[in-house]
């Protein structure tokens, strides 16, 4: 079926200043549409996905010197509606992929950096970033061994429950923390060996009384108190992976933010232990081989991808640039089990 009519105009979420409250600084604006470039295709957005980068990238993190306005987002899936000269990619085609300026409800990409998908599925958004970042870290940094013991903080989020999967493949025994009994209970389903719900017990006592000689690895992604009570309870040897500290992200001092006052020299230095820092964006060239291998491992149920659209939150489904505020919040907030998704649009032969 052909497609719909390309507008001239779109909607898209602007940066304005640079900071971290993400509802504060940006804004929605109305801009004329793209074209593609050789080599290049027009995608209408069919979803977005929520990464706690999001409020790094309005910071200006990934991108020091750049001066708003500069569009938001960082991930997202859709339909070409129409392919540029020498493309590659086909009209009525569903791509993957990350780009910086994703919340758009068009957008042009490169036919090199996404990744072509057979599902309008959005379960697939949970690949370019999370799952690749769990991907790549456990296996450049991680280093797993089979019977190692494995820590993945805020292990219901949208890397983590990867996370929890590969190190259960890859034979280790998983430990997983988390904010509630319902994720608590999701863990336990994708095979989470032990879960700490921290609202309801102190991570530090179940490590010390349960895991006395320390744990091998751990995915850390918090950070302040939760960064050092990992490293103290590193075992010798041990590898403590970090992707990130989401608990400083809306604080004053944003991505500095890691609270982790202890000695690590000292502390790494009496436990011959590691502390391994991890960004996706240096490992840009391992990233197709490990989507492929991630499909490939959902598609035969060997793995687990969760989306979560808001559903249960308190203003329904999220759906549309607008609510893009709205789920960066609930993310924020805790409440999200898996990748948080937002649906812009629909393909040709759906209503809007």
């Amino acid at each position: 079926m052909a497609s719909r009519a390309i507008p001239a105009q779109m909607r898209q979420i602007m940066v304005k200043k640079l900071g971290n409250k993400f509802r504060e600084v940006t804004e929605v604006v109305q801009v004329p549409v793209p074209k593609p470039g050789p080599k290049q295709a027009l995608v209408r957005t069919s979803y977005v996905a929520i990464n706690a980068s999001d409020i790094m990238f309005t910071s200006g993190f990934y991108t020091p010197g750049a001066q708003p306005p500069f569009p938001a987002g960082l991930e997202a899936m859709g339909e070409i509606v129409l392919a540029g000269e020498g493309s590659k990619l086909n009209v009525g085609q569903n791509v993957v992929f990350s780009k910086y300026g994703s919340f758009s409800e068009y957008l042009v990409v490169n036919d090199a950096n996404v990744a072509p998908v057979p599902t309008d599925d959005p379960v697939v958004l949970n690949l370019p970033i999370s799952g690749t970042t769990a991907s790549i870290a456990l296996e450049k940094k991680g280093e797993l061994k089979k019977g190692e013991n494995v820590l993945v903080t805020a292990a219901a989020g949208a890397t983590g429950q990867f996370v929890v999967q590969l190190a259960k493949l890859a034979g280790c025994h998983v430990i997983g923390t988390c904010s509630s009994e319902e994720k608590a209970a999701f863990l336990k389903s994708i095979g989470c060996d032990r879960t700490v719900n921290y609202n309801k017990e102190s991570l530090s006592d179940v490590l010390t009384k349960e895991y006395p000689n320390g744990v091998d690895v751990v995915y850390e992604s918090v950070g302040y108190e939760m960064f050092k009570t990992c490293f103290k309870n590193l075992s010798i040897f041990g590898r403590l992976i970090v992707i990130g500290a989401i608990s400083g992200y809306e604080s004053e001092e944003g991505a500095a933010a890691t609270g982790s006052n202890v000695s690590i020299p000292f502390r790494a230095l009496e436990k011959s232990a590691d502390v391994r820092g991890f960004f996706l964006g240096h490992y840009k060239k391992e990233i197709p081989a490990h989507i492929a291998r991630l499909f490939q491992l959902i598609t035969t149920g060997q793995l687990k991808a969760v989306t979560d659209n808001g559903e249960k939150s308190d203003k329904g489904p999220f759906r549309g640039i607008d609510m893009v505020y709205d789920a960066v919040e609930y993310m924020y907030a805790r409440k999200n089990t898996g990748k948080v998704v937002v649906k812009i649009s629909t393909h040709s032969n759906s209503s809007l």
